[in-house]
Order: structure tokens, then C-alpha cells, then sequence
């Protein structure tokens, strides 16, 4: 019995180094459990290999019910304690408009797009920003200047001064901070009506998929790839909206992903990562000052329009900007019926 619990534990340890996904490692689990049970099944009570492995299927059985038990309480807490932070945010979030709010927010609510009902949208909602650099930047600070409710971002970066020359929530006086916490600060000075959710980390597969949980759409400013394509594996996996930006040198583009309206994903239309030196990042190749002002900025306009129903989005489309000959393409976009990730044979 004392092998088949190494063996567990190995795999447990294994998932947690490689940041696999949870079900994987639940389901290799499962393999071994089901392997040790067929054992002592099959093969004769004094069989060397079934008397390794415990030598009775009644233990087994036994320790999978309580392991059963705990799993279920543990799923079971964890839901009642979601479900009690959010009730928390959402009524914090359904109060009325104070005055100040009502003037800040006056040439939203004169929109015909948008009015009292989208500004109240703009309230309740539950936007998570990854990446708090370049892009991230002018995003969090549109989305605190417009009125979203909640706003998250997650970041590991620290505040650095060659950050500073496009970067522009940062300041100075914050070199040297965690990103997360620098931008926290900003958006709060310029609303205090927003709250904000900084997770000074590095997003991977172990948390990626409960922290999009409690989002209800995510803008995504990441700059690297293996970030980018986690991204969209899980806003695909939990139906979740997705607006997508990068840039590079003078060049920015932009798509918003809706997996809920039969879209195409990030991977439909970027199959495989660029090789190495094709795609080098700003540090190596460098980005005009103001363009992650101009990509961020129509981000957001994207975010505010699917959040209040506004006009129509960039779903299925692909925005292309050169800044240096000042010319703006766009380009139909659709879904791979063979993408790993959303297509019907991958469920």
C-alpha cells in the first residue's frame, strides 16, 4: 500500500512542477486507483504483486470513499465561499449612483449607446486585466476613468524605469514595485468608486482557470506567448469573452474572442507560437511610446461596448494598425473547424 501512495504523491508532485491541469492529475489518479483495484480483483490473495499493493480490495475501497468524502466537503466549501464573495461584490455593486458618480460619468449617460442602464452595466461589472505593462497600462486606467465596478490584474513584474517611457500609470516614485500594485494605486486616486483586485503573481495553468472564474470578461495585454495561449484556453474552456491586444516596434492589433457566440479562438487564427527571433519582444526590438496608448484605448472601447451592448464588436474580425504610415486594416477572421482548442472534436 505504502508504493501505491508514493506513486500518488509522485503524481501530485509531478502536476504541481509541470502546472498541469487539474483534471490530468485527477484523472491519473483515478488510473492508478483503478489499476491497484484491478490487481487485487484478478490476481490470487498470496500473489506477490497484489500483497504490494495491499492485498485487499476492501482497504481500497474504503480510503477512496473517505478520500471521496473530504473531496466533496472541500468542492462543497469552496463553492459556498464564492458564492458568498460574490453575493458581497454584488451588493456592493447594485448600489445607486451617488452624485459625484452621476457627474463623473455624465457624458457616458448622455450617450444614447450607453445612457443610465450601460453606465449601471459598467458598474456591476467584473473586468480581469492580465499584464499591467505596456497595454495594461492605459487599459486599467480607462477602465477606473469609465466606471467598471471591479477591475483585477494580475502581474509579477516589477516597476522598472525604462517601463516609464510607455508604461504610463507608473511613475518614478514607484520603481521598484510590484506592477500590480503601482497601477492599484493610480486607479484608485483617479476613481475611488472602482475597486481593484491586484494578484501580484505569475498566471499559470493552477490558477488560471479559478481566477477567470470570477470575471465576466477579460482583456488580455500579456507579452509572451505561452501567457497568451493560456489565456485563451481557459476563456474557451469557461466561456468567457476575450479581448486581445499586442504590439510591436509601430505595429499593434487587436480581436476580440467570444467563444459564446461560435467565434473563432486566439489559436484559430495563431495555430503555432512564432519561432524564436521572429517575434522578439519590446525590450529586443523596441515600440513607439504612444502605441500602447492607441491599441489599449480601443481595447477598452471594445470591453465598454460588450459590457452595455453597444454597437457592434470586433468578433471575427482582426484590427491592424501601422502607426508609421498611419493606416488601419481589418481583417475577416474565422473559426478553424481542426483548432485543439475550440472545435467540436475537442468538445
Amino acid at each position: 500500500m505504502l508504493i501505491v501512495l508514493i506513486l500518488a504523491i509522485i503524481i501530485l508532485l509531478i502536476g504541481r512542477i509541470f502546472s498541469l491541469d487539474k483534471r490530468f492529475i485527477i484523472g491519473a489518479h483515478a488510473v492508478l486507483f483503478g489499476v491497484v483495484i484491478l490487481i487485487n480483483l484478478i490476481l490470487p490473495t498470496n500473489n506477490m504483486l497484489r500483497q504490494t499493493v495491499g492485498g485487499s480490495v476492501k482497504n481500497w475501497i474504503g480510503l477512496f470513499v473517505i478520500t471521496l468524502i473530504i473531496f466533496t466537503y472541500v468542492v462543497i466549501v469552496k463553492k459556498i465561499k464564492n458564492s458568498h464573495i460574490n453575493s458581497q461584490n454584488q451588493h456592493k455593486n447594485t448600489k445607486t449612483f451617488k452624485p459625484e458618480e452621476l457627474n463623473r460619468y455624465a457624458r457616458h449617460i448622455v450617450l444614447r449607446e450607453i445612457g443610465g442602464v450601460g453606465q449601471k452595466k459598467l458598474k456591476m461589472a467584473r473586468i480581469l486585466v492580465v499584464g499591467a505593462g505596456g497595454l495594461g497600462s492605459p487599459v486599467l486606467q480607462y477602465l477606473a476613468s469609465c466606471g467598471v465596478g471591479t477591475v483585477g490584474v494580475i502581474d509579477n513584474d516589477l516597476v522598472d524605469s525604462s517601463n516609464l517611457q510607455r508604461q504610463v500609470i507608473h511613475s518614478d516614485v514607484n520603481i521598484g514595485k510590484p506592477k500590480v500594485f503601482s497601477a492599484s494605486e493610480a486607479m484608485k486616486a483617479q476613481n475611488p468608486f472602482v475597486e481593484v483586485l491586484p494578484y501580484n503573481r505569475l498566471l499559470n495553468q493552477e490558477v488560471a482557470a479559478d481566477l477567470f472564474e470570477d470575471f465576466d470578461l477579460i482583456l488580455d495585454g500579456s507579452d509572451n506567448a505561452e501567457t497568451r495561449y493560456l489565456v485563451n484556453r481557459t476563456c474557451v474552456a469557461l466561456k468567457k469573452p476575450l479581448i486581445s491586444g499586442a504590439i510591436t516596434q509601430w505595429e499593434g492589433q487587436i480581436a476580440v474572442f467570444d467563444s459564446r457566440k461560435l467565434g473563432p479562438c486566439y489559436q484559430c487564427i495563431f495555430p503555432v507560437a512564432a519561432a524564436a527571433g521572429l517575434a522578439p519582444s519590446c525590450s529586443e526590438a523596441g515600440v513607439v511610446g504612444a502605441l500602447p496608448g492607441v491599441i489599449g484605448s480601443i481595447m477598452v472601447v471594445e470591453a465598454i461596448k460588450l459590457i452595455t451592448g453597444a454597437g457592434e464588436s470586433l468578433n471575427t474580425r482582426l484590427l491592424i494598425y501601422d502607426a508609421l504610415f498611419a493606416e488601419t486594416r481589418v481583417i475577416k477572421i474565422k473559426r478553424d473547424p481542426s483548432c485543439p482548442v475550440c472545435s467540436k472534436k475537442t468538445g
